[in-house]
């Protein structure tokens, strides 16, 4: 990676996504901070310069095609490019979410925002990561959506909301095809699961703060050019499909 690495996190106002932008701008990178409430947008980026991270704020809706290609644009003139996309947004629709229960609009909510928003961003940067020396794409998922965690008796994966649990799992989906498409470009995507993470999608319920949460995204963020494409990774190593 160059000394310049240009890189667009979404949902990067708050929680992990404000941590993985601290963290890669802790690298010497330059940071888009993509992220759909202007004041909170303008707050994450004086917060991070003030920090002594290169930030620079990226308006961004995932579910809009014209705010994503917007911000497409905005990055290629303020930044000239982009080297890694950290695809970080994403909702959980509400608790209590069963299936028999769950209305058939959350779910669609849900997933237009974890699953086709990121589709909409990732196609959108494809171009400029295609142009870059070492580009990586990654998105943020979670071992609730693993389809071999949730089918093993012995493990209790608790009071997932159905939508949010589904968006993950089709997500990982959306990853390995990805993987396969671009094997050989150089451009490397992978799954991160940051745990158990205290953030206000759950209510700050979690068992690891936000800073422990965007680790893993960080790790797979700055892969060597040799490194993993295709798989979905935790702290630990890796999460079963």
């Amino acid at each position: 990676m160059s000394e310049r690495t240009i890189a667009l996190v979404t949902g990067a106002n708050k929680g992990i996504g404000y941590e993985i932008a601290a963290g890669l701008g802790a690298l010497g990178w330059r940071i888009g901070v993509g992220a759909r409430d202007r004041q909170r947008r303008e707050t994450a980026v004086e917060k991070l310069r003030a920090a002594g991270t290169d930030a620079f704020a990226v308006p961004l809706d995932v579910t809009d095609d014209a705010s994503v290609a917007a911000a497409a644009e905005l990055i290629a003139e303020e930044a000239g490019g982009l080297d890694v996309l950290v695809n970080n947004a994403a909702i959980t629709g509400g608790m209590p979410q069963t299936p028999t229960t769950v209305d058939p609009a959350t779910v669609r909510i849900v997933v237009e925002t974890n699953v086709i928003g990121v589709v909409r961003v990732t196609n959108a940067m494809l171009p400029m990561l295609r142009a870059s020396a070492s580009p990586r794409i990654v998105n943020m998922s979670s071992s609730v959506g693993s389809l071999s965690l949730q089918t093993t008796p012995s493990i209790d994966m608790g009071p997932v909301p159905t939508a949010y649990l589904a968006s993950k799992s089709f997500l990982n989906a959306v990853t390995i095809q990805y993987a396969k498409e671009l094997s050989g470009t150089g451009i490397l995507i992978n799954c991160g699961c940051p745990g158990f993470t205290a953030t206000d999608l759950n209510g700050f319920s979690g068992d690891r703060t936000p800073q422990q949460g965007a680790a893993i995204a960080i790790h797979l963020a700055t892969l060597p050019d040799d490194g993993p494409s295709g798989e979905f990774i935790d702290d630990a190593g890796a999460v079963p499909w």
